[in-house]
């Protein structure tokens, strides 16, 4: 069984909130939702939508509507409303050289993630890609990287998950992983810790040596 690094995208490869955010402010007005604060509305990348809209207020009878309207924002233009953090090319480098196979593991549909990695230089350091299904399997990351784990044949104890909030953390340790946090992204220290992360990065040049020490 081989070793991988799984990789979130929205918050640990990309900063993706102005697309995100200008995408979820066109769904609330399309459907009579209050408008939150921007913490509220960062607080939300990262999650499925599935689970954000009802936070936000938005009526059970309205969720559906809600989410087509964001993904019509969403895909007209605002998925590249983003930008690649530094370092990051640098970092995926660094794992391979390391002997690491690479997947990216968001909740991000799969329908959409490839896009954004393709865009912006990303995909060709990856091995894989795995995200979530458009009608809401996998949103979980419990459920996300069980499914990365069968289709890789990846082994856990000598395997890795990056990502920013809690649930990449609680999806790692579900399924055996270690959990590394990306206090660059939406999360922060905080949460990261007490979702039990293994350890804290600040930046994904100091991504490479933490793995390295923890192997």
């Amino acid at each position: 069984m081989s070793a991988w690094v799984f990789i979130d995208l929205d918050g640990t490869l990309t900063d993706s909130a102005p697309g995100i955010t200008a995408a979820i402010r066109h769904a609330l007005r399309g459907v009579g939702a209050p408008e939150p604060g921007e913490a509220a509305l960062r607080a939300c990348i990262g999650p499925s939508l599935q689970e954000s809209f009802p936070r936000l207020g938005v009526p059970e009878a309205e969720a559906a509507r809600a989410l087509v309207l964001y993904r019509e924002h969403y895909n007209d233009g605002g998925i590249f409303d983003a930008r690649v953090y530094d370092g990051a090319h640098d970092m995926l480098a660094a794992f391979r050289a390391m002997g690491f196979r690479l997947a990216l593991a968001t909740a991000k549909p799969i329908a959409y993630a490839p896009k954004v990695t393709r865009h912006f230089g990303l995909a060709d350091l990856l091995d894989a890609e795995f995200g979530s299904e458009l009608d809401g399997r996998r949103t979980d990351k419990r459920d996300l990287l069980a499914h990365c784990l069968a289709e890789t044949g990846a082994d856990p104890a000598r395997s890795f998950m990056l990502g920013d909030r809690l649930h990449d953390a609680r999806g790692a340790r579900h399924n055996g992983v270690a959990a590394i946090g990306a206090l660059w992204g939406f999360g922060g220290r905080e949460e990261l810790e007490a979702a039990g992360v293994a350890a804290l990065a600040h930046a994904p040049a100091e991504v490479p040596a933490i793995v390295e020490r923890l192997r």
